[in-house]
Order: C-alpha cells, then sequence, then structure tokens
C-alpha cells in the first residue's frame, strides 16, 4: 500500500509539474507574439530617432543619450520586477528587482564616465581620458562576475519559503524578458556602429540580465510546483555562462588598461623602412588608448638632412600608417643614421 501511495503521488507530481510547463510554453509563446511586435516597434522608432541625432551630435553625445536611452528602460524593468517580487513573495525575483536597480546605477555612472572620457588632453593627461570608457567596462565585468557568483551562493543555499505564483505576474515577467531581448540586440547593434566598448559591455551585461530573468521565471515556477532542485540547477548553468561573459570583457579591458600591444611591430617596420629616407627602425611601441591605437616609434635619417627635410620624411610615414594601418595617434623621433 505505502509503495502504491508513493507511486500515485509521484505520479501526481508528474503530472502536475508536467501541466505546469505546458501552460508556461503556451503562454510563453503566446506573449512572446505579442511583446515582440512591440518592443520590434519600439526599437526600430528609438534607432530611427537616434539614428537622426546622431546625424547631428558627435559620437559621444550619442553615446550619452544611447545610456540614457537604457536607463529608462531599466527603470521600467526594475519596477516591474519589484512588483511582481512583492506580489508573489518571491525572493529570487526580487533579488532580481535589485540587480536591474544596479543596472541603472551603471547606467548613471557609465552616463558620467563618457562625458569625462570625450574630454580633450590636458596637463594631467596628455594621452586624453578615453581609459576612464575602458575602466568602467572593466567595472561592468566586475559586476557580472559578482553577479554570477551571487547565482551560485543562492543555488546553493537551502530554502523553504512558499512561492505563489500568477497569470497576470508569469505576463509581467515574460514582458520584461522580451524587453531585456530587445535591449540587448539595441545596443549591440549601436555598439558597433559607433564603436563603443562601453555600449558594448552594456549589451553583455544585458545578456547577463536575460539569462538571469529566465532563470527566475523558470524557477519561480518550478519552485510553486515543489521541484527546487531544478531551479538550483538552472541556476548553476546561468551562472556559468555570466561567468563566461564577464571573461569576454576583462579579455577585452585589462590589456588597454595594461598597456598590451595593440599592433604588431613586424608589418609597420617592413612598411616604414620603405619610406624613401628611413634608415633604420630602432623602435615602435604601440598601445591602446580607448578603442584607439597609439605608436610611438623612433627611426634613423640620413644626418646631413634638415630639419624640414626630416620632417617631411615623418610627414610620409604619418600618412602611410594612416593609409595601411589606420593608425593615427602617431608619435615620431627621429635619429641621425652612425
Amino acid at each position: 500500500m505505502n509503495r502504491q501511495k508513493q507511486t500515485r503521488r509521484l505520479r501526481d507530481q508528474l503530472e502536475k509539474g508536467f501541466i505546469v510547463f505546458q501552460n508556461t510554453v503556451h503562454f510563453f509563446v503566446f506573449t512572446a507574439e505579442m511583446i515582440v511586435a512591440l518592443a520590434t516597434g519600439l526599437w526600430v522608432s528609438l534607432s530611427d530617432k537616434v539614428r537622426a541625432k546622431s546625424r547631428t551630435i558627435t559620437r559621444d553625445q550619442a553615446v550619452k543619450l544611447l545610456i540614457l536611452i537604457e536607463g529608462g528602460i531599466n527603470l521600467f524593468v526594475f519596477l516591474t520586477k519589484l512588483t511582481v517580487g512583492l506580489m508573489t513573495g518571491s525572493l529570487a525575483i526580487l533579488g532580481d528587482a535589485i540587480h536591474s536597480m544596479t543596472d541603472m546605477a551603471n547606467n548613471i555612472v557609465a552616463w558620467i564616465v563618457i562625458g569625462v572620457s570625450a574630454k580633450p588632453a590636458d596637463h594631467e593627461h596628455p594621452y586624453g581620458h578615453r581609459k576612464f570608457e575602458t575602466l568602467a567596462v572593466f567595472g561592468l565585468a566586475s559586476l557580472l562576475a559578482a553577479l554570477g557568483l551571487e547565482l551560485v551562493i543562492r543555488a546553493v543555499q537551502p530554502r523553504d519559503a512558499v512561492i505563489s505564483t500568477g497569470t497576470w505576474e508569469l505576463w509581467l515577467m515574460i514582458g520584461v524578458l522580451v524587453v531585456n531581448v530587445c535591449l540587448a540586440i539595441w545596443q549591440r547593434y549601436w555598439a558597433r556602429r559607433l564603436s563603443s566598448d562601453i555600449l558594448e559591455a552594456d549589451a553583455s551585461h544585458t545578456v547577463g540580465d536575460v539569462l538571469t530573468t529566465l532563470v527566475v521565471i523558470i524557477g519561480w515556477q518550478l519552485s510553486a510546483a515543489g521541484y527546487l532542485w531544478l531551479d538550483r540547477l538552472c541556476a548553476l548553468v546561468v551562472a556559468g555562462m555570466i561567468f563566461y561573459l564577464a571573461y569576454g570583457l576583462f579579455k577585452r579591458a585589462v590589456p588597454v588598461l595594461v598597456d598590451e600591444i595593440a599592433v604588431d611591430p613586424e608589418p609597420i617596420t617592413y612598411a616604414i623602412e620603405s619610406v624613401k629616407g628611413v634608415y633604420n627602425v630602432l623602435q615602435i611601441r604601440s598601445r591602446w588608448i580607448g578603442s584607439t591605437r597609439a605608436v610611438d616609434m623612433v627611426f634613423t635619417v640620413d644626418p646631413e638632412l634638415t630639419t624640414e627635410a626630416a620632417h617631411e620624411i615623418a610627414d610620409e610615414v604619418e600618412i602611410l600608417l594612416e593609409g595601411e594601418f589606420g593608425i593615427k595617434d602617431i608619435s615620431i623621433h627621429i635619429e641621425p643614421e652612425k
């Protein structure tokens, strides 16, 4: 009898879980179709407005405008998650809401950083302020790593709270998920168009938000059905994905911050020595300043040349490097050939 009761109880739980999963999938598909249509229209509208603005403003002003729009969207996402978390009593959703609040803080910091990085070179920063943008990318990567660690800790901690669910709450969370997907695509598009590391980092961060929200929705539904271990398993998988995203951002930011080589010196040396009047290339050093490559070099010329003639050779080298290698920040020191 006990065995039959256990079998019946297990079968009832499986049927209940299947029904919840089936209803969730159907509801997700229906809601996603509606929200994607709405979000696509919003995306096109925002892109048209930013595209029109970008014709009359500078790159940094365009990036600041995009970050401002992102901040407004993240505010909406935060308020929605907070409302659903309070209605259902789900700590996971409330934690996700807190994470969205940090996204708003990131947008505020990024908006300020862009204003700083756009400043021209000065006495204290002779190479400009572009590395402040790279520093912000490093900060966003650190936040992603912290988010992944938070998910791991949450997944391994025991939880006994009773969590409720409802149609409207699920509707809102799926809406938030679709909005974040559209936002990530939109950020990636403008990051590549404007060659902005900070927008690229924001896009990766938003992808992390999408994965987190997806795990929260699945975990929320499964927790309500009694399958807590699946919630924890999904959280660990997503944490691994977020760590991978953070690694990609660290890989992009750290070389800039530690002045890693930006250009292979061998092809540049070969090209410079082909310029008439250049004898030998003694030194070539390169580094990243934000998304810009900078090159310092020393080469020799005929010691009998006048200063004006030597300067003309340096001009030819600058034109060559800009034309063939796309390098615009060039510092040249000329030595007499011995």
